[in-house]
């Protein structure tokens, strides 16, 4: 089935129908314009009769629960004994306080829809107070309706990781039970060399497309030792042909030693086009890392920056985030292109060696794993700087909006695995929302 989102307008008919005829219509008008995979009933549910033959034909993966008026607790408790799926609650604001008659008395029914809903549930719930012209209500339920979806999405997603993490990176290790039961993500488990083996079987002429995509897109291939472009164009067929016919939608590869020692040239290239292509893809097998940047990826339908934390600058208030060279060639300076280099410590390419173009607005995100199994996110909010490579490999400058120092100084303390991403917008508001979606502790730094 579908993505949907289900409003749910309740109240009973002895409150001023007319005030609550007008908010349902906007409330309808509103949120049909932030998706279009919304489901409506044809009127308010002012019964539970209403509401129970509205229930029968909806399938929601988020649910809009709205107080048109005061309503008891029996509303709210017939949705949650038949949903388990996320749910908004929304309080309309009193439309006219004039010494008369309550219109409304929303805000009453949203207490006693939210005492239900903790009564049903441990976690935690979405909820926002105002009418429906407001900007702060039209961003709430926005941001909640694109949480909303990135976990349907994380139900469908078959996540790969392509050999082990090396020794002293276990952060990056998962288990296929933890990412479904959490994110309802599916883990699939492949050994580095089956991609190798792959790779080696193609001649030359198999791998002429690869070569020529490559060749458009990054700048300088040609610089390339021929041997270490062939097999670049080799290795990358084999990942593409992976990717298609098992169905992935992100993955975590190994690189070194193996593709240094045992192929000859690095898998940092490969990676760099998978991302630009849309596909999330992590190195070092960083399994958390590549579910991190796929639901960055997915909350703005661009490619994120996978590195390590460097250097910081407590003066300028900045954090370099860098990584050898796999970083998606689309998000190059324009100045400079998608240049290709070698790896900075086994000096063999093709990899990434280029800065990273600016961004007003950036988050920076991990999935992180704590000690006793749980999860929890790492979200900080900044700008992506106009600033150039930094280190060998590819690099972004993040401003963060907290001292930059305190945020690094927090988060070592806190033992944050060492690979976060930036991604080229604002979407803490969404990070946080789906962190209360899937259980997973917010961390904001």
């Amino acid at each position: 089935m579908s993505f949907q989102v289900a409003y749910i307008p309740v109240g009973v008919g002895t409150f001023h129908l007319e005030s609550a005829q007008t908010e349902f219509e906007k409330s309808k008008n509103m949120i049909s314009q932030l998706t279009g995979e919304g489901v409506y009933p044809d009127e308010m549910l002012l019964t539970l009769e209403d509401l129970d033959t509205f229930l029968d034909r909806i399938h929601p993966d988020l649910i809009i629960f709205q107080n048109i008026t005061f309503a008891n607790a029996a509303y709210a408790s017939r949705v949650l004994k038949r949903f388990a799926c996320p749910i908004l609650l929304w309080t309309l604001r009193e439309p006219v306080i004039d010494g008369g008659r309550l219109r409304l008395n929303s805000l009453t029914g949203a207490y006693s829809a939210a005492n239900a809903i903790r009564e049903f549930r441990q976690g935690e719930f979405e909820y926002v107070f105002g009418s429906p012209e407001e900007e702060t209500v039209q961003a709430e339920v926005g941001a909640a309706i694109r949480a909303a979806r990135v976990r349907y999405q994380l139900g469908h997603l078959k996540l790969a990781a392509i050999g082990h993490t090396p020794q002293g990176f276990g952060f990056g290790r998962a288990l296929d039970t933890d990412l479904m039961k959490t994110f309802g993500v599916t883990l699939e488990a492949v050994e580095a060399r089956e991609l190798i083996g792959r790779a080696r079987g193609y001649e030359d002429g198999a791998c002429e497309e690869e070569l020529a995509e490559a060749g458009k897109a990054l700048v300088g291939l040609e610089e390339t030792p021929e041997q270490n472009r062939k097999d670049f164009a080799r290795l990358y067929k084999a990942y593409k042909e992976y990717v298609k016919e098992n169905g992935i939608g992100a993955l975590a590869s190994r690189c070194w030693p193996d593709f240094f020692t045992e192929f000859g040239t690095p898998v940092c290239g490969v990676l760099s086009l998978l991302n630009a292509s849309g596909l999330a893809a992590s190195c070092e097998a960083d399994v958390y890392g590549a579910l991190s940047m796929y639901i960055g990826s997915q909350l703005t339908g661009k490619p994120v920056f996978f590195g390590d934390p460097v250097s910081m600058d407590e003066k300028e208030g900045t954090v370099t985030y860098w990584h050898c060279g796999m970083a998606a060639c689309s998000l190059a300076r324009a100045d400079t292109g998608a240049r290709v280099g070698v790896h900075p410590n086994r000096k063999i390419g093709p990899v990434m060696d280029f800065g990273c173009q600016a961004w007003e607005q950036a988050t920076v995100f991990r999935v992180g794993r704590k000690p006793d199994g749980s999860f929890r996110f790492f979200i900080a909010g900044g700008e992506v700087l106009d600033k150039p490579k930094q280190f060998c490999g590819t690099s972004v400058v993040v401003k963060t909006k907290q001292a930059a120092k305190q945020v690094i100084s927090e988060s070592v303390k806190d033992g944050w695995e060492p690979h976060f991403v930036v991604i080229y917008q604002n979407v803490e508001a969404e990070l946080e929302k789906l962190a209360h979606m899937t259980g997973a502790e917010v961390c904001r730094y």
